[in-house]
């Protein structure tokens, strides 16, 4: 169930998103996590509120079915979904650590020892940790919500925020909120399953209430 592509992720400016419903008025800004106020692009108004198929999966995260996709869905089974969720700040730094690492094995740039990273690279490596926290995130949400990813450029991914911007103000550790849209199925076994799940729960508390009534 893994987005289709690293390179299918799209990171752009919050005026880039184009939408086919109007936007709640009121957005959300974050303030704590960046050393610049960063303002999470508006919830896009209707759509329906998913239930997590794992309660214990991607904490703090909202889905909404924002209806069908229009083009290029014959079986009638494509949804559009929007995502807000946040990519772990421990996930960041160790993925950062891990670039650096990874870099500095084959760093030789002019001026500088071999092994050693510029400063004026750094940006680009801390960017390139939060792209991959922000991937993983993604994944882990067709997972919590019961979804499958499309293939190609189907599968793509669409972060809202500027992650450019968001970088500029970044301190190592930190979480970091966003917003996405893609493009998915709902997985039918899963979702099945989960179904199931819930009516034995709401069998066992009609038994547990029986019981009670009955003592």
């Amino acid at each position: 169930m893994k987005i289709a592509s690293i390179a299918t992720i799209l990171f752009g400016s919050a005026a880039a998103f184009t939408a086919t419903t109007p936007f709640h008025h009121k957005t959300s800004t974050v303030s704590n996590t960046f050393l610049k106020a960063v303002e999470l692009t508006p919830e896009p108004e209707g759509g329906e509120e998913l239930t997590k198929v794992s309660e214990t999966s991607l904490p703090g995260s909202r889905m909404k079915n924002m209806g069908l996709v229009e083009e290029d869905n014959s079986d009638g089974d494509i949804y559009n979904f929007w995502l807000t969720a946040v990519a772990n700040g421990d996930e960041i730094k160790k993925l950062r650590i891990q670039t650096e690492k990874e870099a500095s094995k084959k760093a030789n740039f002019p001026g500088f020892r071999k092994g050693q990273i510029p400063p004026y690279a750094q940006p680009k490596m801390t960017m390139f940790a939060i792209q991959e926290a922000v991937i993983k995130t993604c994944e882990a949400s067709l997972e919590a919500y019961g979804l499958q990813s499309l293939q190609g450029s189907q599968g793509e991914v669409k972060v809202n925020e500027d992650m450019q911007e968001v970088c500029k103000g970044y301190k190592l550790g930190n979480d970091i909120p966003f917003t996405a849209t893609y493009k998915g199925k709902f997985d039918e076994a899963v979702q099945a399953a989960s179904e199931e799940g819930h009516d034995t729960a709401a069998m066992e508390d009609v038994v547990v209430d029986v019981e009670a009534v009955a003592e």
